[in-house]
């Protein structure tokens, strides 16, 4: 997989450049949690609007090599994952 920018881990590991956003399990878990206060009656549209709080940036280096792309070492100092 080639790509510039995704969201979650998996597809910098795939070969993405690199991806930022909320993680997976952190957004599956509310979905649950939201999935669970809906079978116990609440309505959709009484739950609030949820944002992100945690986001994770990875950056694949073995892709930004082979499309001639270097990174400053403070954003690969400040990233969650770096895969070379």
């Amino acid at each position: 997989m080639r790509g510039i920018l995704f969201h979650g881990a998996g597809h910098t590991v795939a070969g993405c450049l690199m991806s930022y956003g909320g993680g997976y399990p952190e957004s599956h878990r509310q979905a649950w949690v939201y999935t669970g206060r809906i079978i116990k009656g609440e309505k959709p549209r009484n739950l609030p609007i949820q944002q992100v709080t945690k986001l994770e940036l990875f950056i694949n280096l073995k892709t930004a090599k082979a499309l001639s792309i270097a990174f400053l070492p403070p954003l690969l100092a400040r990233a969650n994952g770096v895969i070379e």
